[in-house]
């Protein structure tokens, strides 16, 4: 049994060290949502399988290499017609980083439900989507359906994460295609201004929170930033706030916190260690630079408390 599958577009990073416009080098490297979350994941000893289209290109190729190195199992990855997306990263004031993407008929928005269908028989404890698969298009739209309602089917854990990006649909289009999704979802990951999208009624955090819960959601986890996360169920809320540490790069930092959270839920913790943990990696991520190379393996996880300047011998 497999402990976590994810579907999703997997994108070749490249990082300026300064603004494009005044050149430089790019630092090469992979991401995406799921992919974050996966990497995370097996890094601390999970079975993670990875499901998605790449190009047949090198960057592809520098995808699923990447990904077999960390461990995370794309045997049921596809070829498909389109390059592997691209998007870059450039720095411009303090912490603030401006993200452009090439994605556009990428082999990324060739997932379709056919994708789904042939790695749902690994029968994983937890099936992972995001909001951004869903955006990309009919075909993985369609796949992130016809898993939620795979995974309901099966009895299998749905972890949904809102993860909105603006610039590929509105929110009007986010809400219209995420609410009715509901249904399936056992755990909701949003942040506080993403409940909206979500939540099929309501006008406060509450009376959203409420929605959710009312149509099976069973826990709700908002993501607050700086201000760490709470978890809201049927018995009460659970707050966690963040780890002070030295920001480097707050890219990836929202995935980190799930692959943290998920990972305390395979380990059968209780709520308030799936917190700690997830805002652990959170804190690992943003003090590190890229996506997912800074996050622990297991016996990493304590790092954090290390004291400032100390060495490890």
């Amino acid at each position: 049994m497999t402990d976590v599958l994810t579907f999703g577009e997997a994108l070749v990073t490249l990082r300026a060290e300064q603004s494009i416009r005044n050149g430089g080098s790019l630092r090469m490297s992979v991401a995406g949502a799921e992919v974050n979350v996966a990497i995370g994941l097996a890094r601390l000893g999970h079975d993670v399988r990875w499901v998605g289209c790449t190009g047949r290109d090198e960057f592809g190729a520098l995808v699923l290499r990447t990904l077999r190195a960390e461990n995370v199992d794309v045997r049921h990855a596809a070829l498909a017609d389109g390059p592997t997306g691209l998007v870059v990263f450039e720095p411009r004031i303090a912490d603030l980083t401006r993200v452009s993407y090439r994605r556009s008929g990428s082999a990324g928005s060739r997932l379709a439900p056919a994708h789904v269908e042939a790695s749902l028989g690994v029968r994983p404890r937890v099936v992972h989507l995001t909001g951004i698969t869903a955006a990309l298009g009919p075909g993985p739209l369609g796949a992130v359906r016809a898993a939620a309602e795979a995974a309901a089917a099966s009895g299998t854990t749905l972890c949904f994460d809102v993860n909105h990006r603006a610039k590929l649909w509105s929110r009007e289009e986010a809400a219209a295609a995420l609410q009715p999704l509901m249904g399936h979802v056992d755990i909701l990951v949003a942040s506080d201004d993403e409940l909206a999208l979500a939540a099929p009624g309501g006008t406060t955090e509450d009376e959203r929170v409420e929605a959710l819960l009312e149509v099976g959601v069973r826990e709700v986890v908002v993501k607050r930033g700086a201000d760490g996360a709470q978890v809201f169920g049927a018995s009460g809320s659970v707050a966690r706030p963040a780890l002070a540490v030295p920001v480097k790069d707050t890219v990836g930092a929202g995935d980190a916190f799930v692959a943290g959270y998920l990972s305390a839920l395979l380990d059968g913790e209780p709520v308030e260690r799936r917190l700690e943990r997830g805002v652990t990696l959170g804190a690992f991520a943003v003090a590190s630079q890229g996506d997912w190379e800074g996050l622990p393996v297991r016996d990493e996880l304590g790092l954090l408390g290390a004291a400032p300047g100390s060495a490890i011998r």
